[in-house]
């Protein structure tokens, strides 16, 4: 039965121990917090599903392998690309432990670390971090395993060690610079549009209307493939913090989509700051109707620890415009209703929040100036053609952006 210490951060700090087995097509964990940890004055949970208690908290893959780990976790385990990297360079078979365990100890998401009896990190992949300098190889490298991932070995294993770690389905690679620890996202040979220029443009545009987001800046700019660098927020120097994701934190097993009113159910119940969490966690839902954002599922939401066993709501971050007709959310905003991308639903809503409808309606007024105002020369900042531009029209000039221009605050 394979397993490991699991720590927290630079000083190793064990919190307990994950255990794990496999009978060939179901897989199974049980996690145990130490004594030691329990006892710690500074100790907390590693996430709502994991409460401080003695004994083991057991996990099942019975319907899907990935829920064989608890949820904080399969957070710091690689999504489909990383996947892909991880089992061409180290074969077929990998389990869940496998691929948790065997990613980069130093990129992996937030501050977990699993290490043998010996204290060592139980990563076989630990190839120097590259930095922005090596963005071109990285770039290349990525391209060549999109394309070819059956034959692509040699880049794979290159690749593994620094992207492994990694979740999400696009090509990427975690990267140093300016003394700071940056995920690199490709262009894919699959885009279409100019998805890494308006990401960047869009993340600048939501620090404009004043929601906290992830440092964002574009490399390779002139290029036909730049790369999009977004700083990681889960680090500080050298210091690792905790992170999981509002999925986690809502303990959230179903395959269907959450609610924006069970995150803020949860930000109530382990914010630290809970009322500047509730009313960020709402701008951010006007903000994703504004500029029909795809990509709002509960992955794509999260929370840093914040010390005495409370958390505070991540930057934002993932958030890709979609000119597309169908104006759905991936996360619905009210518990049991549509996941419509509708301004009304929001409002609706906003109490729930902690947000008094006056002003709501002017905030949403406010962000609806802001981003009719200046969304194509944000993507012109960043490099897009004006047929580029155009192409991004629908995302931002709809219906809800038009009748949000009318609100009166």
């Amino acid at each position: 039965m394979p397993e490991a210490i699991v720590a927290l951060g630079e000083a190793k700090r064990v919190v307990g121990r994950l255990r794990f087995e496999s009978d060939g097509r179901r897989q199974h964990s049980q996690f145990e917090y130490s004594d030691e940890w329990l006892a710690a004055p500074d100790r907390f949970a590693l996430s709502p599903g994991l409460p401080l208690r003695e004994g083991g908290h057991f996990f099942s893959g019975k319907d899907d392998k990935r829920s064989a780990l608890p949820g904080c976790f399969a957070d710091a385990a690689p999504d489909s690309w990383g996947r892909g990297l991880m089992a061409r360079a180290l074969g077929g078979g990998l389990s869940e432990f496998d691929y948790l365990v065997l990613s980069d100890d130093r990129t992996r998401q937030g501050a977990l670390r699993f290490l043998g009896d010996d204290m060592e990190p139980l990563s076989d992949l630990t190839p120097p971090i590259p930095r922005l300098v090596e963005l071109e190889r990285l770039r290349a490298l990525a391209a060549r395993f999109e394309r070819d991932p059956g034959g692509a070995e040699e880049e794979a294993r290159d690749l593994a060690g620094v992207a492994g770690s990694l979740g999400g389905a696009r090509p990427k690679a975690n990267v140093e610079g300016d003394g700071h620890l940056w995920i690199a996202k490709f262009t894919s040979a699959q885009d279409t549009r100019p998805v890494e220029r308006v990401e960047v443009a869009t993340l600048k545009l939501a620090a404009r209307c004043g929601l906290r987001v992830a440092k964002a800046k574009l490399e390779l700019a002139n290029s036909d493939s730049p790369v999009a660098l977004i700083k990681r927020f889960d680090r500080r120097g050298n210091t690792r913090i905790p992170y999981i994701s509002a999925k986690t934190a809502l303990d959230w097993e179903s395959d269907e989509g959450g609610f924006y009113t069970d995150i803020a159910d949860v930000i109530r119940q382990i914010s630290s700051k809970p009322i500047d969490d509730l009313h960020e966690i709402w701008r951010r839902i006007v903000f994703t109707i504004l500029v029909s954002n795809k990509d709002d599922h509960l992955k794509n939401h999260g929370f840093i620890y914040a010390g005495g066993d409370r958390w505070r709501l991540s930057p934002a971050f993932d958030i890709n415009p979609s000119p597309s007709r169908h104006r759905v959310l991936e996360t619905g905003i009210i518990q049991g209703g549509s996941f419509d991308a509708s301004l009304d639903i929001a409002l609706e809503a906003c109490e729930f929040f902690d947000v008094k409808r006056e002003s709501a309606k002017a905030q949403i007024s406010e962000m609806a100036k802001i981003i009719a105002e200046g969304w194509r020369q944000a993507l012109r900042d960043q490099g897009s053609s004006a047929d580029e531009v155009r192409v991004y029209a629908d995302a931002f000039e709809h219906d809800e952006a038009a009748r949000a221009l009318r609100i009166v605050g």
